[in-house]
């Protein structure tokens, strides 16, 4: 009798609870098709002042103002990139940004990471409390701090240089210190254990072992300060001033717009934007090139809060 039982259910259907699987497949490819096109339209929506700045930058003068507006010039007028970019030196400009850009990258990345590093691994007292003051720091914006910091750069004797722009890196950047932070919190700390127990001190296990596993994060840290020193304006209009020769990228860019506004000259908006192309193209560059790990820096920063 049992084994009849036993046959029996082993011979019942089994009746699977839920949907079948192809309206799973039906609803997963809905859902993933609509995303596609919610995601396409806002890329079109971000792509569109590129394209619009690339399409005025090959236009005469008249195309510009030519309502309904055209994105294909015709015709083409490739010379409005040497004619703005031999209008006001930028080759002098592109390499004052550079020249304080990658030492200030520097900066923000050890002095960040050194002070992630004492947030995130050594435990000491007040440690939480003085974390939540530098992220205060976050909301005061550089309009507030704009003249206090002048005061005491002019009396370091600093205006007219680039240290105002490159000095205040090394002391750490409060959001890049909370990036680094929710990084090294991703670190096992047995790493760190075992590395004390071979006689290793707090700044060998820093530079031994956390920067190596961080270079992910620390890429995104040194593209993100490069790419604010490269956009910088208000900075170095305060402390460079009328220091022409001095001149980063973006203040020539204004230089130019001045120039090309008073003499009323034509093509203005045509060489304007050929000169952005020109100055956003090493930052389009570097993003495309090191995009795997920008974007691996960014997920893993915030793993863990």
């Amino acid at each position: 009798m049992n084994t009849n039982l036993g046959r029996q259910a082993q011979l019942r259907p089994v009746v699977v609870s839920g949907t079948q699987p192809w309206t799973r497949r039906l609803y997963h490819g809905l859902t993933q098709t609509a995303l596609y096109v919610v995601l396409a339209v806002l890329s079109l929506c971000f792509v569109l002042p590129f394209v619009w700045m690339l399409s005025t930058s090959l236009k005469t003068d008249p195309q510009v103002y030519t309502v309904p507006p055209t994105f294909i010039p015709n015709p083409i007028r490739w010379l409005n990139y040497p004619e703005a970019l031999t209008y006001v030196p930028f080759g002098r400009y592109f390499l004052n940004t550079l020249k304080y850009g990658v030492f200030a990258s520097i900066g923000a990345v050890l002095s960040s990471a050194l002070c992630a590093y004492g947030f995130s691994r050594i435990r000491w007292r007040g440690r939480d409390a003085l974390f939540f003051v530098v992220l205060m720091t976050m909301m005061l914006p550089f309009q507030v701090r704009m003249i206090p910091l002048y005061l005491i750069f002019n009396k370091l004797g600093w205006i007219g240089t680039y240290l105002p722009l490159i000095v205040p890196a090394y002391t750490g950047v409060a959001y890049f210190i909370f990036l680094l932070r929710q990084f090294f919190m991703t670190i096992p700390m047995d790493l760190s254990d075992a590395a004390r127990i071979d006689g290793a001190s707090e700044l060998g296990i820093f530079f031994r072992i956390i920067m190596p596993l961080a270079k992910p994060a620390l890429a995104v840290v040194a593209l993100f300060e490069f790419m604010n020193d490269w956009n910088d304006y208000m900075g170095p209009l305060v402390y460079i001033g009328n220091h022409t020769e001095k001149y980063p990228i973006a203040m020539g860019l204004e230089q130019m717009r001045s120039h090309l506004n008073q003499a009323n000259i034509e093509l203005m908006w045509p060489r304007l934007m050929a000169a952005s192309a020109v100055m956003i193209l090493p930052v389009v560059l570097m993003f495309f090139f090191t995009q795997r790990t920008f974007v691996e820096g960014i997920a893993l920063t915030g793993v863990k809060g």
